[in-house]
């Protein structure tokens, strides 16, 4: 008995030799080598609570076995390619599973400093590769941290990932890339009033999910999935005193507050530019549309008043969500647009869906003049090429914008879309308008 088992730990310790050999070969013969970083590029996509990755872009608190890493890169064609982990420096022994489709290797880790380990050589698909790692087992209380992914190919493959994290890339990667569509609005009037619809599929409406339906020259207005319990309409209005920080607004330009809707809650806001608030917590519904209505006019004293109306089909008439005088501003309604956008990083990795349909202005006169045009573009991420999971455009008459999920059919950006004509105006009455 004593003899058989000194005869398996012999195969064994044989079997792993001949494994290290073997990838310390592949590491000659791949050459070519990509380092993914943690940040920008790594979400916990399961067991949530198991693990982090920290705005500095490594994995933190890496405690569960329930907590899974995933890494998300593209690559232009099916490649053969040699995965490895920087690991940081780890006070305890470990051991970690890494996993492509069905395909997995384990990999064991001793106490140490930072390093270079090898994990095996996987098939990894044409398009948005996951490459998933998770705990087995710890000898200490967390797993190591984990710095980046290393694909190791034979030849240079041209890979698409966040690549660095100037200007806080890293956050505005996780988030993922935000995309937008400007209606063409005609040039020779002025215009008061723009109308909009959104309808959110079923299943694309992840919490982080801001679907903008009325964009002006100075703000936004549109609905947000904030969280399990709460969902909200939002209307804002950017000041002309340009800063981060609210409390730096002198006086003579901040947004001032004329009138808002019962149970609409106004106030500051900063990071993104600065300026007036509202909002209206309302549980609105995938699947149903929702209408959108506001108007930009000049007060001839040399200030633009703001105001937004907001109609659910489950209410059935239009509420008041607020109304902003922004000084030191004199202009008509310009720039009609919608975008959609994830304000909440670690959801990055989740795909949502939106679509925009039947866009209206009226002009001075009270004519409307339907918008069938619209120009596709996306933000810094998506022009860097740094992520390329985002779409827009036309689809079954309505135009559409969609991002996140790691898809691979994106849409040109800078694209010029079309969309059947209604050929009915909205049915508004003004005068009883809040």
């Amino acid at each position: 008995m004593r003899f058989k088992t000194l005869l398996i730990l012999s195969l064994f310790a044989g079997l792993l030799a001949c494994n290290n050999d073997s990838l310390e070969d592949l590491e000659k013969e791949y050459l070519s080598q990509v380092s993914i970083p943690v940040g920008g590029n790594t979400y916990v996509t399961s067991g949530n609570e198991g693990a982090k990755v920290s705005r500095k872009g490594t994995v933190v608190d890496w405690t569960k076995e329930e907590a899974v890493l995933s890494f998300y890169f593209k690559l232009p064609q099916a490649e053969k390619a040699l995965l490895q982990l920087v690991v940081d420096r780890r006070e305890s022994s470990s051991e970690i599973k890494v996993s492509v489709g069905e395909i997995a290797e384990v990999v064991s880790l001793e106490a140490g400093t930072e390093y270079t380990v090898s994990v095996g050589l996987f098939d990894l698909p044409a398009g948005y590769v996951q490459v998933d790692v998770q705990g087995v087992s710890k000898s200490g209380e967390s797993y190591p941290s984990l710095k980046s992914l290393m694909v190791l190919t034979k030849s240079a493959v041209d890979i698409t990932y966040v690549k660095d994290n100037e200007s806080n890339r890293f956050y505005w990667g996780r988030r993922g890339p935000s995309v937008h569509l400007s209606y063409t609005l005609p040039e020779d009037k002025n215009f008061k009033w723009f109308y909009n619809e959104i309808t959110v599929p079923e299943g694309e409406d992840p919490n982080g999910s801001y679907y903008m339906a009325n964009g002006f020259g100075e703000g936004y207005f549109g609905i947000q999935a904030n969280s399990d319990t709460e969902r909200r309409v939002l209307f804002s209005v950017w000041s002309p005193f340009h800063t981060n920080n609210p409390d730096e607004i002198p006086e003579d330009q901040r947004i001032k507050l004329l009138k808002k809707g019962e149970g609409v809650n106004t106030g500051e806001f900063g990071n993104e530019g600065s300026g007036g608030q509202s909002f209206f917590r309302y549980n609105w519904i995938t699947g149903n549309t929702y209408r959108f209505l506001n108007s930009v006019e000049p007060d001839g004293n040399g200030n633009t008043v703001y105001t937004a109306y907001f109609y659910a089909p489950e209410v059935g008439e239009w509420k008041l969500i607020a109304s902003f005088l922004r000084p030191q501003t004199d202009t008509w309604y310009k720039r009609p647009h919608s975008f959609l956008e994830n304000f909440i990083d670690r959801n990055g990795y989740i795909g949502r869906k939106a679509f925009y349909h039947n866009q209206w202005a009226m002009d001075t006169e009270g004519n409307w003049e339907e918008l069938t045009e619209a120009k596709f573009t996306g933000d810094d991420i998506a022009r860097r090429g740094y992520r390329l999971d985002y779409a827009g455009g036309e689809e079954s008459g309505k135009f559409f914008l969609r991002n996140g999920g790691y898809f691979n059919d994106f849409v040109e950006l800078n694209s010029m879309h079309d969309r059947s004509p209604q050929g009915k105006a909205p049915e508004i009455d003004f005068e009883n308008l809040d």
